[in-house]
C-alpha cells in the first residue's frame, strides 16, 4: 500500500494518518474535509501530505489511492460510498470508521465487490473523545482499542488482509462480528451512554443552569457521568438515524429499570440492584 485517501480529516480521520505514520507507514497520504481549517491542521500536525479542497478533487485522488478511508458520519459515508463506486476498480479498497453496520454493509454489498470493482471493508474503531476535531487527534489512539469489522466478502481480499495489518500496527485489537450484532450490541455499550449522558447533562443545564453550587458539590462522580455530553450532535444525529430501533429498545429498557429502582429505593429490592450492578463492574 503507498498510496492512502482519508475523508474526514477530524479526530479519528487524523488519528489514522498519524497512527499509519507511527507505524511506518512510508507511503502518501492525501485527505479531505468539508472544513479548511480541519484540512490544515491535519496537514500542519503530518496527518496527510496533501489535501483535496473540493469533492472533485478527492475522486481524483481515490483513483490513484490503493485505500480510502471514510472518516465521517454515518450518512455522509454513505453519499461517499455512492461516489467513489464510480471511479475506483478492482485492487483498490474503501473502508470507514462508522458507529453503525448495517445500513453501510447492506450499501456495500450492492456497489462493491463485483468483477472490476473496489471491495468494502466495513469497520469501526471503538475509539475516541467526547469532542472531536484535528488538533484533538493523537496516533495512539487505537492503542489496546477495540477494532471492530462486519466484512462484506466471505474470504478476504488482498488489500483487506493489507490494511487489516496496518490496523494492528496501531496497537489496536480486531474482531469481526455480524453487523446486525454489532448494531445492537453498539447500541447497549456505546450509543445508550451516550444518550444518558446527553439527557442527564440537559436536564441540569436545564434545571439549574450556571448555579455555582453545581461546580462547587458536582465532583469527579457528575464529571464523569456527563462527560460524553459534550459530544456534538453532528456525529449522533447520524447514529441515531441508522440505529433508531436498537437505540429506542436500550432507551426503553433504561426507562423500565430507572423505575424499578425508583419504586424500591427504600426496599431491599435496592440492595440487590446495587448487587447486580458490582457484579457487572467486577469482571470489567
Amino acid at each position: 500500500m503507498e498510496r492512502v485517501l482519508i475523508v474526514g480529516t477530524g479526530l479519528i480521520g487524523s488519528s489514522v494518518g498519524l497512527a499509519l505514520r507511527a507505524a511506518g507507514f512510508a507511503g502518501r497520504i492525501d485527505g479531505w474535509d468539508q472544513s479548511l481549517l480541519e484540512l490544515r491542521a491535519a496537514q500542519e500536525m503530518g496527518a496527510i501530505d496533501d489535501i483535496a479542497d473540493h469533492q472533485r478533487g478527492a475522486l481524483e485522488l481515490a483513483r490513484e489511492a490503493d485505500a480510502v478511508v471514510l472518516a465521517v458520519p454515518v450518512l455522509a459515508i454513505k453519499d461517499w460510498m455512492q461516489h467513489l463506486s464510480g471511479v475506483m476498480r478492482a485492487g483498490q479498497l474503501v473502508t470507514d470508521v462508522g458507529s453503525t453496520k448495517l445500513e453501510i454493509l447492506g450499501l456495500a454489498r450492492k456497489l462493491y465487490g463485483g468483477e472490476g470493482q473496489a471491495v468494502f471493508l466495513p469497520g469501526h474503531p471503538m475509539a475516541g473523545k467526547e469532542s472531536g476535531g484535528a488538533l484533538l487527534a493523537e496516533g495512539t489512539l487505537f492503542s489496546d482499542a477495540m477494532w471492530l469489522f462486519t466484512p462484506a466478502t466471505a474470504e478476504p481480499t488482498p488489500s483487506e488482509r493489507e490494511w487489516r495489518s496496518w490496523v494492528g500496527f496501531f496497537g489496536a485489537r480486531t474482531l469481526d462480528m455480524d453487523a446486525a450484532r454489532h448494531d445492537e450490541m453498539c447500541a447497549w455499550v456505546s450509543h445508550l451512554p451516550q444518550m444518558l449522558s446527553t439527557a442527564l447533562a440537559a436536564l441540569l443545564e436545564e434545571r439549574f443552569g450556571d448555579a455555582p453550587e453545581i461546580a462547587a458539590i458536582g465532583g469527579r462522580a457528575l464529571r464523569e457521568t456527563t462527560r460524553l455530553g459534550a459530544s456534538p450532535y453532528s456525529m449522533w444525529r447520524d447514529v441515531a438515524l441508522t440505529n433508531t430501533d436498537s437505540i429506542a429498545d436500550t432507551l426503553l429498557a433504561l426507562e423500565q429499570r430507572l423505575g424499578h429502582v425508583r419504586e424500591n429505593l427504600r426496599t431491599p429490592g435496592l440492595r440487590d440492584e446495587f448487587s447486580l450492578a458490582n457484579k457487572f463492574r467486577s469482571r470489567r
